[in-house]
């Protein structure tokens, strides 16, 4: 994945406006579940491409170092092949010192093709470390973003169980409502009332049998009575008076 296409990638994750996105999802959850995952893959594409890129950038830096180093190190070679030269010459060695100071310019030109590697890159370092610090900052916001995401999606979640309760139980009272129990204990209360009264109408049918019963043996008394003073009448005796 190329540098400029990871920026891109990343940037277009940032400004991605969730809730806009919610807002036009006919599913949510669903929604944010695809998004979750979206930006998962895209951070873990992302991390794998920043770490080549800082593996690369890592890479110059250490090329860099070793020509600069490399340049230092013909410098000294230079130095000390010229003053080898300077020496010979000073003895009288002519040729010797000639090639004392041939080497010095072997080494003054390797150096300087070390110096100018090294500058070359160093516009290309600074770059590339500018490039390495954006993908890293955007890799710190695609990762807050997923937290965000995650966040959201697990409110979501929670409010869609705490949404199916308060239905639940509206449905149940609704249920309730419908089924007006109050109704059916008031037939019950009724059916009690009407049973109760059964009972007293039975209750003063039997006590109206039982007076009755009384009544006619009130009356048979009364009977046996006056044929027991009938019986006296006629037996010559007096009537007995009634006794208070």
């Amino acid at each position: 994945m190329a540098k400029q296409s990871i920026l891109g990638r990343i940037s277009q994750l940032l400004r991605a406006n969730i809730n806009a996105l919610l807002d036009s999802a006919e599913d949510p959850q669903l929604m944010l579940d695809q998004l979750v995952r979206d930006y998962t893959n895209s951070i873990a594409e992302a991390e794998s491409a920043v770490a080549q890129t800082i593996g690369n950038l890592r890479m110059m830096e250490q090329d860099h170092k070793e020509d600069v180093e490399a340049a230092a190190d013909w410098g000294r070679k230079a130095l000390a092949a010229s003053s080898k030269g300077d020496e010979l010459r000073a003895a009288g060695n002519t040729a010797d010192a000639d090639k004392f100071d041939n080497l010095a310019k072997i080494a003054l030109g390797k150096q300087i093709s070390a110096e100018n590697e090294a500058k070359n890159a160093e516009p290309t370092i600074a770059s590339q470390n500018q490039v390495v610090a954006q993908l890293k900052t955007g890799l710190d916001g695609m990762r807050a973003k997923l937290s965000e995401l995650t966040s959201k999606r697990d409110e979501l979640i929670a409010r869609a169980k705490t949404a199916q309760a308060q239905q639940q139980v509206h449905d149940a009272v609704k249920s309730i409502d419908i089924m007006d129990p109050t109704s059916e204990i008031g037939r019950f209360e009724e059916k009690i009332r009407r049973e109760e009264a059964m009972v007293l109408g039975q209750q003063e049918i039997a006590a109206s049998s039982l007076d009755s019963q009384f009544n006619e043996l009130d009356q048979l008394d009364a009977g046996a009575e006056v044929e027991t003073r009938l019986a006296e009448l006629k037996a010559g005796g007096a009537p007995k008076a009634i006794e208070d």
